[in-house]
């Protein structure tokens, strides 16, 4: 399974558009997210063993994201993803709010 599909698997039962890169729908609330940097984290014998990926997970809403937050974070860290920080503003000329989450993530 592709990482995005994982990721896409993992949050699709929280019931709220889960897109990579960007949302195109609707709904006043959704998830997108993408791959902010990759990187070797473990090599032997010159190959490259493992892969490190870096991910960062936009919760967007015009209403209160709180449980929803905690819903993402709970969901990535039970598979595995690590979470590195987190911040949140407000978009005024578009009136939304976001939460933004990294994680990596090691395959």
């Amino acid at each position: 399974m592709s990482l995005n599909s994982l990721i896409i698997t993992t949050l699709k039962p929280l019931g709220v558009p889960v897109d990579f890169q960007t949302y195109s729908g609707n709904e006043s609330t959704y998830i997108t997210f993408f791959e902010y940097n990759q990187r070797g984290a473990l090599h032997a014998e010159d190959e490259e063993k493992r892969t490190a990926h870096s991910i960062q997970v936009d919760i967007c809403s015009t209403g209160d994201y709180t449980n929803l937050a905690k819903q993402v974070k709970d969901k990535l860290i039970s598979i595995g993803f690590i979470r590195i920080m987190e911040t949140e503003f407000y978009e005024p000329d578009i009136k939304l709010y976001q939460k933004v989450l990294r994680f990596n993530y090691v395959q």
